[in-house]
């Protein structure tokens, strides 16, 4: 066995057991084939072919195979969340406090989420034009810049959106990854409309008077008031898609949910911490230590019950003690069942 085929052998561990056995070597050999002269490693998408045919197959044997279309529908939810949400930002960051305050300011903005909220903004616009590679560098761009706005400003010395606004952004985005490759020219366009019409909904939620406008921005009511109203609607719109889904028989609304819940959660950190930090007149007031325990919760908590709930679809697929018969590697049927 050359080293090559060796190597092939080892990304085959992607697949389940009984796959591997009934189908590796005619993997492996097509792999060879293709493989040009003189080459010693697989080729990165060789590499990330094999590591996505074994996700699926494993997802197909534990009865799960719904799940990447259920990702794909709740990328697509998260991306127009996160641009609709940047909108909203962008409009409040144009009005900055007046010099005579001495309040801090980024220039012109309120703070330097200018250009988080813009780069998120660029990503609807790439989606519209190129979805598919150009939208994910896109989207990675703006994560990137979600995240690096901290320590940048940080270091300018100059005011940023607070942590309970970038989270939720962070969360959206990672979700966002997951966008299908083809796309009704339709579907692509909605985060466009989505953007427009946060944005007037942005400029319709700005106190009247410039004091109002500085400290409603970000700080004050209107962050908490957007990203918990950004939630419901989310929850809302996933929860009616997955039950008309599912009076099909299709289960992709229950994982978009599930991969949901946790940017959900995130949205919600004001009142999630609130409920364990207290009340104060009426109305969630968390100090930071909550809202930060809260987030560690929120993001631990979500990931986390995506394999739980694969691991038990599993245990239900699992043949009995007797009179079933093995399964087949590619549609996970039992001998006794397939037709």
């Amino acid at each position: 066995m050359s080293e090559l085929e060796r190597r092939y052998h080892r990304l085959l561990r992607a697949y389940p057991a009984g796959y591997r056995r009934a189908r590796g070597a005619e993997i492996v050999g097509t792999y060879l084939d293709l493989a040009g002269p003189g080459r010693r490693w697989p080729s990165p998408a060789d590499a990330a072919d094999l590591l996505r045919g074994g996700l699926r197959q494993r997802l197909r044997a534990a009865g799960a195979a719904d799940l990447i279309p259920g990702v794909r529908l709740a990328a697509v939810l998260a991306f127009f969340t996160a641009t609709a949400l940047a909108a909203v930002w962008s409009v409040l960051e144009l009005h900055p406090p007046l010099a005579e305050w001495g309040m801090p300011s980024a220039g012109p903005f309120v703070s330097l989420g200018i250009g988080v909220w813009a780069a998120w903004l660029l990503a609807a616009v790439v989606h519209v034009a190129a979805p598919g590679r150009w939208t994910r560098r896109a989207v990675a761009l703006a994560l990137l810049s979600t995240v690096a706005v901290v320590p940048v400003a940080d270091l300018a010395g100059l005011p940023r959106p607070p942590l309970f606004v970038l989270l939720p952004q962070i969360g959206l985005g990672l979700v966002a990854f997951g966008l299908p490759d083809r796309l009704a020219v339709s579907v692509r366009a909605a985060p466009l409309l989505a953007v427009a019409a946060a944005g007037l909904a942005g400029v319709d939620l700005l106190p009247r008077n410039d004091v109002g406008r500085y400290y409603g921005s970000y700080y004050g009511w209107t962050a908490q008031q957007i990203l918990p109203g950004a939630a419901v609607v989310l929850l809302v719109v996933v929860l009616l898609l997955g039950t008309g889904l599912a009076l099909r028989a299709d289960q992709r609304g229950g994982w978009a949910l599930l991969v949901l819940l946790t940017p959900v959660g995130l949205l919600s950190l004001h009142i999630l911490a609130g409920m364990a930090d207290g009340l104060l007149n009426g109305a969630p007031q968390p100090g930071w230590s909550a809202l930060a325990a809260t987030a560690v919760v929120v993001g631990l908590a979500g990931p986390a019950l995506l394999p739980l709930t694969i691991a038990l679809r599993k245990r239900r697929r699992e043949p009995g003690p007797a009179g079933t018969g093995d399964r087949c590697p590619t549609c996970g049927r039992t001998a006794e069942s397939a037709p």
